[in-house]
């Protein structure tokens, strides 16, 4: 049995499908009540709460740990779910960090995965730590204004990084689950190109087959509108990196096709298959 912690977001749906298609049983963990593919086990759960995983963890032998905003949520220990898949009997643990551990590690968010990752080395387990940049399918932060106003409106128009498709990072962590050459790994994930704001804004329009402007925010419009859905503190931070972005946040790293034996997807390929999003 393997667990997928976010089983129904980006990178969670198409791990969950990859690895029922691949004939194993699965749990996907979710927050709340979602369709999952045919054969699979679904459980309601915060990790907030590790308690809650227990159910899940019983008779598993993998686990991928996906924290997202868990991680600072109030009473959280993810160190405790490392604790807990341990006890449970889980062998194999997958965590999906991020890249800015290396890149830019003294930001709070930061310290703390970093905190995580060092627990997970020191637990006794088999395990792999995936660090992925920036996703492609934030992009779909524009999915409202491009269907309204055929726009796109962001910051840093003509400074780009290396962004990737999560459907690489899920068929990464698929790999990293399933076949034990990966143990004591870490990935660190990137697209196959350096791509501008701009950039995915025209390769939306051509997957579209109509056109799309861009507007070019200041960062202080830029701040005020990602500060209604993220802690201001946060909305700063990811301004900074998108502004400027280090080289080696803009390195293009080889890993994906090291696990892969293939390069990662280019953006443009993400915009063809999730158009549906922007029409």
């Amino acid at each position: 049995m393997i667990v997928v912690t976010g089983a129904t977001g980006n990178i969670g749906r198409p791990l969950t499908l990859a690895l029922a298609e691949a004939g194993r049983q699965v749990t996907a963990v979710s927050r709340h009540t979602a369709a999952v593919p045919d054969g699979v086990r679904h459980l309601v759960a915060d990790l907030a709460e590790p308690a809650g995983l227990e159910p899940a963890l019983a008779g598993a032998k993998a686990l991928f740990l996906l924290l997202s905003g868990d991680l600072h949520a109030a009473g959280a220990s993810p160190a405790d779910i490392i604790g807990a898949a341990d006890a449970a009997g889980v062998r194999r643990v997958v965590l999906l960090s991020t890249q800015g551990v290396a890149t830019r590690p003294f930001g709070e968010t930061r310290i703390a995965m970093r905190a995580l990752e060092d627990v997970l080395r020191e637990s006794g387990l088999e395990w792999a730590v995936l660090r992925p940049g920036g996703f492609a399918s934030n992009a779909l932060w524009w999915a409202e204004s491009i269907r309204e106003r055929g726009i796109v409106a962001a910051p840093f128009g003509d400074i780009g990084v290396p962004i990737i498709d999560p459907a690489d990072i899920a068929e990464v962590a698929a790999a990293c689950l399933l076949d034990g050459q990966h143990t004591g790994s870490v990935y660190e994930l990137t697209g196959p190109e350096v791509i501008t704001p701009r950039g995915q804004a025209e390769a939306i329009a051509a997957a579209l087959g109509s056109p799309v402007r861009f507007h070019d925010l200041t960062r202080d419009e830029a701040k005020a509108a990602m500060s209604q859905s993220m802690p201001a503190e946060l909305a700063e931070d990811t301004l900074t990196i998108l502004g400027s972005p280090s080289p080696a946040e803009l390195r293009i790293s080889p890993d994906v096709e090291r696990v892969l034996g293939r390069a990662p997807r280019p953006f443009a390929d993400w915009a063809a298959r999730n158009i549906a999003a922007f029409r």
